[in-house]
């Protein structure tokens, strides 16, 4: 499975940085599903950190903004394989960038060697080019590896005709199709990412990274969250 989290979830309630009792929850259910078997990829966002398109609004060059947000999920995704350690899991670190001493360059070869052998595949500096988000990245990686789906953890247990926070109306959806998605705007992941994944048939699950052993009854083929699929 590829495995997408984004920064800003990562972040809780404190709306910056890291989480201790997130990301341990979140450690404990990757070594759980690990542990079963699962080969995990897993792609970072830096929201927590860093968001260059919020500070291209204040005239900082976008393509300058994107690249110290690579360098933020390099810091997440640095912090992750030092906690899945802690967990008792390999984890190696794989850069769309070059980042000698501190990441392994991307190989898809490697990864998928790494995952055949238990270790999980931490995917950082998502496609290693401004003006793609790391949704993008988590699909195009998820492709790439052959994974199942791509599954991504949010704030919220599934997708919504609007939002939940804001609109007590809103209608929560069990699945969906690349189709509605894209004609209903729902924001599930950006355009590019969604067409990526619709024209390579790779599903998406959407479900709430905070509700305990999600992740492991995701895997168990439990109803959880919302699928995009064809």
């Amino acid at each position: 499975m590829l495995l997408k989290l984004s920064g800003e979830a990562l972040a809780g309630d404190g709306g910056f940085g890291i989480d201790p009792a997130i990301v341990g929850r979140l450690c404990s259910d990757i070594a759980d599903v690990n542990r079963q078997g699962v080969e995990v990829g897993l792609v970072l966002g830096g929201g927590n950190l860093f968001r260059g398109a919020a500070l291209q609004q204040a005239g900082l060059d976008r393509v300058t903004g994107d690249q110290m947000g690579m360098l933020a999920t390099v810091m997440n995704g640095l912090a992750f394989r030092d906690l899945l350690s802690q967990a008792g899991l390999t984890a190696m670190v794989y850069s769309a960038i070059e980042l000698p001493g501190v990441a392994d360059r991307f190989h898809r070869d490697k990864a998928l060697l790494d995952m055949a052998e238990g270790r999980i595949a931490i995917f950082v500096a998502g496609t290693g080019n401004p003006f793609f988000t790391t949704d993008t990245a988590a699909c195009l990686r998820g492709i790439e590896i052959g994974a199942d789906a791509v599954l991504k953890a949010t704030k919220v247990d599934g997708v919504y005709s609007a939002d939940p926070f804001q609109d007590a109306n809103a209608e929560r959806f069990d699945a969906l199709t690349y189709g509605e998605v894209l004609a209903r705007d729902l924001r599930v992941m950006d355009l590019t990412a969604i067409c990526l994944c619709r024209d390579h048939g790779m599903p998406i699950v959407v479900f709430d990274m905070q509700s305990e052993g999600a992740l492991t009854r995701l895997v168990k083929g439990e109803k959880v969250g919302t699928v995009v699929s064809a």
